[in-house]
């Protein structure tokens, strides 16, 4: 079976791929779920907490798997997303196939309302100073997020080193602008690729998606009636296209 690699998002941790991989059906697959630097605990010396430190940190990842196990599939939501095609992109040797969901490199997407803030020095760290983990929870499980995964996320927000990770690595892509480094190599992600989208994302709307599907011929499937987090919201619909996908190559 071929290994997955699955990266997560922010404000998440590992803990949001739970129901996914408990609907999905991967045998004896090996199955490697890394927290972000930082996100879990302290934030490791010296380590810069850009995108492009992230995106290095994946690709050490990726090679891990390789080396034990040949090409595999990386999968990501959110920042995840971002950081997963970006090592499809510079090590597509180690790639059998990626898909990402909920978020894609764009040139043309100038992000949501959230990470401008973050973005924003003074701001960024006063709302984060202001941010409180019960409010973080509620709002998270308002969104479709299972309650006890929003609770679990929320704690880890009095984390100081995750709340100075998330800002330093907003800044480091000017909020979510892509349009002048990451968005350049578009053409270099191999093409067994994959979108799996959650229809009414109020932070990356459907209509990126399908943008990013009409340009570069990804296929695109649109999850129902979720939101940001359908990953866990609707674990058993994303599964069954996961597996669709990967039966087909």
């Amino acid at each position: 079976m071929t290994a997955k690699l699955f990266i997560h998002g922010v404000p998440d941790s590992p803990a949001i791929w739970r129901p996914l991989l408990a609907a999905l059906d991967l045998g004896d697959a090996p199955i490697a779920v890394p927290a972000l630097p930082g996100f879990t605990g302290p934030l490791p010396a010296g380590f810069p907490a850009t995108k492009e430190a992230y995106a290095d940190w994946a690709v050490g990842q990726a090679e891990a798997l390789f080396a034990e196990h040949g090409p595999i599939d990386i999968v990501g939501h959110d920042w995840g997303a971002l950081i997963a095609q970006r090592v499809a992109m510079l090590r597509p040797d180690l790639i059998r196939s990626w898909a990402v969901s909920n978020a894609v490199i764009d040139p043309d997407y100038r992000g949501h309302r959230l990470a401008r803030i973050w973005n924003t020095p003074i701001l960024g760290e006063l709302f984060m100073a202001l941010s409180k983990p019960a409010k973080l929870a509620e709002g998270l499980a308002a969104q479709g997020m299972p309650a006890d995964i929003a609770a679990e996320e929320a704690a880890q927000w009095a984390s100081k080193d995750k709340r100075r990770a998330i800002l330093k690595l907003y800044r480091s892509a000017k909020g979510l602008s892509f349009e002048h480094d990451w968005a350049r190599d578009v053409g270099r992600l191999p093409a067994n690729g994959a979108l799996i989208w959650g229809e009414g994302d109020p932070y990356v709307e459907l209509s990126v998606a399908q943008r990013f599907s009409s340009n570069t011929g990804t296929s695109l499937t649109v999850i129902e009636g979720a939101g940001h987090w359908a990953i866990a919201e609707r674990p058993r619909e994303v599964a069954a296209a996961l597996s669709a996908f990967w039966s087909g190559l």
